[in-house]
């Protein structure tokens, strides 16, 4: 038997508040569908009813959604699950630092002069806060969890306030099966292709102009992962993208690059290798290796932490499953 209750929240501002509803109250009825709630808005107004643990959280998505809103912010379909998830780990994990008390959701966020973003997902936060307190961060699972995006607007906001002097952007070029070697034309136009995620992420973060001018002066360095040996990285936010796919060595010689003033974020999927068949990953070696190392932080994401369309999280489970039954039936085979 469940503990119904029922609230009517009121906002001051009818415009703020329509922006929250959503056109034809189409965030409400998202919070309905998840949440398992009856919600009815009325101007400024609106009516919560159902279980007293899904109508606080109801009203904590709502209230986070208004705040969002009054600071200059927008309401997309991705922001509302956010705060929905955010509010459900209120509940599932009181302890959660995201939390002040258990009244008011406070999310980490990055921001930059063109944009600011928000931890959509418990890890997320968890990612965003080990960013800004560990000199090498690792965030590591599967792919639409924000793992890429984050670390390039984190690496964005350092440069714009002056915290570091460049951005040393990198991926190993080893990707289904290819090698840059074999692709026509000179070397940026054989990196392009690989590392068209990182520079979305960069145009998405900061004004086009100013990511091209910074990428002619060198403050923004996009390039393979074998241009990084025998430098020293100082005063720099350097990401290593698809770390899944670097050797041993070539993790090794990455993280000993780091130099002064620096900050080092490592992202990849390690269900997602494309090495030759034998060849350990050296993402998958340093995890183990560096796991409680001081000034090392590693974030672990998961299927429930994907924030693309709902389908894609399924498909990361259904691809779990397979994984985890090929392993227990080799495992048995030997």
């Amino acid at each position: 038997m469940t503990d119904d209750n029922h609230f009517i929240l009121t906002f001051e501002s009818n415009r703020f508040a329509s922006e929250v509803f959503g056109q034809f109250d189409e965030n409400l009825k998202l919070i309905e569908e998840q949440l398992h709630v009856d919600a009815r808005a009325r101007g400024n107004s609106v009516s919560i009813s159902g279980d007293v643990v899904a109508t606080n959280q109801a009203r904590r998505t709502l209230d986070f959604l208004y705040e969002k809103v009054q600071k200059g912010g927008s309401v997309e379909r991705s922001d509302v699950q956010g705060a929905i998830r955010m509010a459900v780990a209120a509940d599932d994990q009181l302890s959660l630092p995201t939390m002040e008390g258990k009244a008011k959701l406070s999310m980490s966020q990055i921001s930059t002069r063109k944009k600011t973003i928000s931890a959509r997902t418990p890890t997320q936060d968890v990612y965003m806060r080990a960013l800004e307190r560990s000199e090498l961060v690792f965030g590591v699972g599967p792919a639409g969890t924000g793992k890429t995006y984050i670390a390039v607007a984190y690496a964005a906001q350092l440069l714009e306030r002056g915290m570091v002097d460049r951005i040393i952007l990198s991926r190993p070029a080893v990707e289904a099966g290819e090698r840059l070697g074999f692709l026509p034309g000179d070397m940026k136009e054989k990196v392009d292709p690989y590392l068209r995620p990182l520079y979305d992420a960069l145009y998405d973060m900061m004004p086009g102009d100013k990511v091209e001018r910074a990428i002619t002066a060198g403050v923004i360095e996009i390039a393979p992962l074998a241009f990084m040996r025998g430098r020293t990285l100082a005063n720099s936010a350097v990401i290593l993208d698809e770390a899944q796919n670097t050797t041993s060595m070539q993790m090794k010689m990455f993280l000993t690059r780091l130099g002064e003033n620096s900050r080092m974020i490592v992202t990849g999927d390690p269900s997602q290798i494309d090495l030759p068949r034998g060849v350990r990953s050296g993402l998958v070696e340093a995890l183990s290796l560096l796991n409680g190392v001081e000034g090392v932080s590693i974030a672990r994401f998961k299927d429930v932490d994907v924030v693309r369309h709902p389908l894609v999280g399924r498909i990361v489970r259904a691809y779990d499953a397979q994984y985890a039954m090929q392993n227990e039936s080799e495992q048995g085979d030997r």
